[in-house]
């Protein structure tokens, strides 16, 4: 009894087989004699039950961004050794990450002389001040139009921007001023406050429309417009002594922010002060056009170093707070 018939098909699939590369003349060579980019020596080490923050962050692997976040923190501390200034620039998403202690234990600590940020880290600074909580809840607000309209929040706010602009006090100074004089319940965390106290410059940089306390009848844009442009004068002047070795960290502000530091370091260097050899870095949860090009890059050409570090705020500023402490103590 004769098998079962194969088809014209099947004889040509064995025949028509897939044609294989001959890799018996393959040139090759030892792994042992490369030149590689990555050793044992940058490996991360073990951790351990009980170690100190020193010890933990030498057994970070010394590549990539780790070895970024240490360059960072220890050129805070040479600026600091240096008496240069130190400017953090912030967007909103930093207070409401719960990092607003941690900065202010930076600058209360000396390590941080200039705070900046757009109107939204303000106004939740502010509230978590006052109340002890902020971040109203957009979506169901919005749809019946009460979202942005707590009036106690944009009285003090707006009320900060007319008395800066009929005075000499800027307008992150005055909010800060205020909280003080209010006597605000949750006042020892508020950044905003802390700055005041210590007599280090918070300038506010607003964009009109931008903020929640724009939409009520206490606003004035001569009074927000005025305040702020006054602030950013301010900022202008800390960024003109940056040279030499100075620090700039963004964190989390993707548009505002970088835009204002790039105007301030076009004034000052349009007036003469020699603004370079310093270094720079972004700080954020995802890596975005301008604080790339206007942080990281261009300002640092002339010379100096800029970094790009992506992470979670909540992990990273502490992170970073921790290791800047650390070399301060160690001076390593």
């Amino acid at each position: 009894m004769s098998g079962p018939a194969i088809s014209d098909h099947q004889n040509e699939s064995k025949i028509m087989a897939y044609q294989e590369i001959d890799l018996s003349t393959i040139k090759t060579y030892q792994a042992s004699a490369r030149a590689s980019k990555v050793t044992t020596a940058l490996e991360g080490r073990p951790m351990r039950r009980g170690m100190r923050l020193s010890a933990f962050l030498e057994s970070l692997p010394a590549v990539l961004k780790a070895d970024e976040l240490k360059a960072v923190a220890r050129a805070v501390v040479d600026a600091r050794r240096l008496v240069k200034p130190v400017l953090v620039m912030f967007g909103g998403h930093v207070i409401k990450t719960g990092c607003a202690p941690v900065l202010a234990g930076l600058a209360a600590d000396g390590f941080i002389t200039h705070l900046a940020s757009n109107g939204a880290a303000a106004i939740h600074d502010t509230e978590l001040a006052r109340f002890g909580h902020t971040s109203e809840d957009v979506a169901s607000q919005l749809e019946d139009g009460s979202f942005g309209m707590a009036a106690d929040t944009a009285l003090l706010v707006n009320n900060a921007a007319k008395r800066a602009a009929a005075g000499q006090e800027g307008f992150g100074e005055v909010v800060g001023a205020l909280l003080v004089e209010e006597k605000a319940p949750y006042l020892q965390r508020a950044l905003i406050a802390c700055a005041y106290r210590l007599k280090i410059p918070y300038t506010l940089h607003v964009a009109v429309g931008t903020d929640i306390v724009h939409q009520h009848p206490t606003a004035s844009g001569a009074a927000i417009g005025e305040a702020s442009l006054r602030d950013f004068r301010i900022f202008a002047s800390t960024v003109s002594k940056l040279g030499g070795g100075g620090v700039v960290i963004n964190i989390g502000s993707a548009v505002i922010m970088p835009e204002v530091f790039l105007k301030a370091l076009a004034v000052a260097r349009n007036l003469g002060y020699p603004v370079k050899d310093f270094t720079t870095a972004n700080f954020d949860m995802i890596q975005h056009y301008r604080p790339g090009v206007n942080v990281v890059q261009r300002p640092v050409l002339a010379g100096g170093r800029g970094f790009a570090v992506t992470g979670h705020h909540e992990i990273m500023i502490p992170l970073l707070a921790a290791a800047i402490c650390e070399y301060a103590e160690t001076g390593t």
